[in-house]
């Protein structure tokens, strides 16, 4: 039998929201009563294993008595707050970062975005051609993963995984300012001379696939990457006692990628190099 910890009883806290009654734990956020309600609110920055950041701003919802948009995914729930989330200012906020963000990041493998465009008529070729981009060429200087900062959009939540919330490796930060911000090593050396440990929880909290697996991100160049015909097993790493979950993700009878559930009590959604990476030796694989 395994015991699941519960945690103490939190009280009930009761709002409005959209015009109905709702009631969540007390610490929940508008983002968490908008998903128990049904409610579909965009984001890409927030994380359900990280502290929100506020980066990304689609998120963002009308609260009565603000003067500002509250992002949903950090305002806590209090209650007697009458919120609304499809409102017209509401959408229009979100149409304009979604433009902003799809016109000078390449969002091509993000889940969500093109439906999202589409829902909010945004028009990121509104812009123009001289919109502002990288235009680097992904970094690919180690056989694990590849990071393309061409699809970036500054969310930190791999800074933050890397650091003193998960890993503490501290390998990452922001360096540079304004257009010229991006996360970047200690002298933007190459990762292979950084204090990077290869754990991978940074590709696990990336929303955008800035940062991916070398086996994905060679097969998505070679067009072979199909996750439809892809099929999910979780089991327990064999590595070392601690029994971290896996999550192996298979195409063609061959493992191409590895991640952790986030509800783990164990891992929430972490691991180690081995855990992440060490799969070789149950395939043939160069």
């Amino acid at each position: 039998m395994t015991a699941i910890p519960l945690g103490v009883p939190r009280r009930l806290v009761e709002f409005t929201l959209d015009g109905q009654e709702v009631r969540v734990p007390e610490g929940s956020t508008i983002l968490d009563a908008c998903r128990a309600a049904g409610k579909e609110v965009p984001t890409l920055c927030q994380g359900d294993t990280l502290t929100p950041k506020n980066a990304c701003r689609v998120c963002v919802v009308e609260l009565e008595g603000a003067r500002t948009l509250v992002p949903a995914c950090s305002r806590k729930a209090e209650a007697g707050m009458e919120v609304r989330t499809d409102t017209e200012r509401a959408r229009h906020s979100r149409k304009v970062v979604i433009e902003l963000l799809a016109s000078s990041v390449d969002l091509s493998t993000t889940p969500e975005v093109a439906g999202w465009i589409k829902e909010y008529e945004a028009k990121p070729d509104r812009f123009g051609p001289d919109a502002a981009r990288l235009d680097e060429e992904p970094k690919i200087d180690n056989g694990l993963y590849v990071r393309d900062y061409d699809k970036c959009i500054l969310c930190y939540k791999c800074v933050d995984a890397c650091g003193d919330q998960w890993q503490n490796t501290f390998a990452i930060s922001v360096s540079g300012r304004g257009f010229d911000a991006r996360i970047a090593v200690e002298h933007d050396a190459p990762l292979t001379d950084s204090a990077c440990v290869y754990c991978g929880n940074c590709i696990e909290v990336c929303p955008t696939g800035a940062l991916s697996f070398r086996s994905e991100f060679d097969m998505r160049a070679a067009g072979t990457w199909d996750k439809s015909a892809q099929t999910e097993t979780t089991t327990v790493c064999a590595y070392c006692g601690v029994g971290c979950n896996l999550t192996l993700h298979v195409q063609d009878n061959e493992i191409v990628k590895v991640t952790s559930p986030h509800d783990n009590p164990v891992t929430h959604g972490n691991l180690c190099i081995k855990g992440r990476f060490g799969y070789q030796h149950v395939q043939n694989r160069d």
